[in-house]
C-alpha cells in the first residue's frame, strides 16, 4: 500500500503546483480520493497518509466500508453515483456529502431521513452539462428551481454544483459550469463548491474554478467493475 501514499502525495504537490500557477490558493481545492470498488484496506492506507475525504458510488459499499473503518475518526465519506429511493436511507445516515444530486423526490427522502444528531447533509446539485441522454442530472434551465426547492429543506444544506462532462467536452463543460456556478450564488451564496475533474482532467477543471476534483485512478490505480449495486 505504500504506493498509495506515494501517489496521493504527487497528487497533492500538482495540485499544489497547478493552483500556483493559475495564482489560487491550494487550500481552496479539496481532492476527493474516490475508493469505489477498492478495499477498505486502501482506504486505510490513504486515511494514514493523511487524506480524509473519500468518495463512494455505491450506497450498500459505502455502508460497508463506513462500519468497517469507525475506529477512523474524522472520515468524511463523498457520496458521488446515482441515488435511488430506496438507497437513499444508506447514504443519509453515513454521508456527509453528496454530489449527485438531480431529483426533488431524492432530496426530500434524504432531508427526511437525515439524523438530527450528525447535522445537516452537504448536497451539491448535478448537472447533465453535455446534456447526455445516458447521464444524470439536471439541466441548466431546470437547475433554479430546483436549488431553490432544495435549499428550504431540513437537514440539507445547499453547497454548490457537481458535473461529469463528456468526453471531449470538458473545456466547453468546464466554461459553462463555472457560469452557472457563478449564477447559483447570486441567489444562493452559500453554494461555492464546484465539484469537477477526475484524474484526466482535473487540470483543466482547476482553471475553471473547480473547488473538488475527483481523483481514483491517480490515487488507487486501475479498477474492476464487478459491483452491481
Amino acid at each position: 500500500m505504500n504506493n498509495i501514499a506515494e501517489q496521493l502525495s504527487a497528487a497533492y504537490h500538482n495540485i499544489a503546483e497547478n493552483c500556483r500557477q493559475l495564482q489560487r490558493d491550494p487550500q481552496s481545492v479539496q481532492l476527493i480520493a474516490v475508493s469505489k470498488t477498492k478495499p477498505a484496506s486502501a482506504i486505510t492506507a490513504a486515511y494514514q497518509a493523511g487524506q480524509r475525504q473519500f468518495g463512494e458510488n455505491y450506497p450498500q459499499e459505502l455502508l460497508s466500508k463506513a462500519e468497517q473503518l469507525t475506529a477512523l475518526p474524522d472520515l468524511e465519506w463523498h457520496f458521488i453515483g446515482p441515488l435511488q429511493s430506496n438507497k437513499t436511507r444508506l447514504v443519509a445516515e453515513h454521508a456527509s456529502w453528496v454530489h449527485s444530486i438531480d431529483r426533488l423526490k431524492i432530496a426530500e427522502r434524504l432531508a427526511t431521513q437525515r439524523p438530527q444528531a450528525m447535522g445537516p447533509l452537504q448536497v451539491l446539485l448535478q448537472i447533465n452539462i453535455s446534456n447526455e441522454a445516458s447521464k444524470a442530472g439536471v439541466s441548466a434551465a431546470e437547475l433554479p428551481a430546483l436549488a431553490a426547492a432544495i435549499a428550504n429543506l431540513p437537514q440539507l444544506q445547499l453547497r454548490g454544483l457537481m458535473a461529469i462532462p463528456a468526453p471531449g467536452d470538458s473545456e466547453r463543460a468546464f466554461a459553462a459550469m463555472q457560469q452557472l456556478s457563478k449564477n447559483l450564488q447570486q441567489q444562493h451564496p452559500g453554494a461555492t463548491e464546484l465539484s469537477m475533474g477526475m484524474s484526466d482532467d482535473w487540470p483543466l477543471a482547476l482553471q475553471y474554478g473547480a473547488t473538488m476534483i475527483r481523483l481514483g485512478t491517480a490515487i488507487f490505480g486501475a479498477r474492476t467493475y464487478e459491483r452491481n449495486e
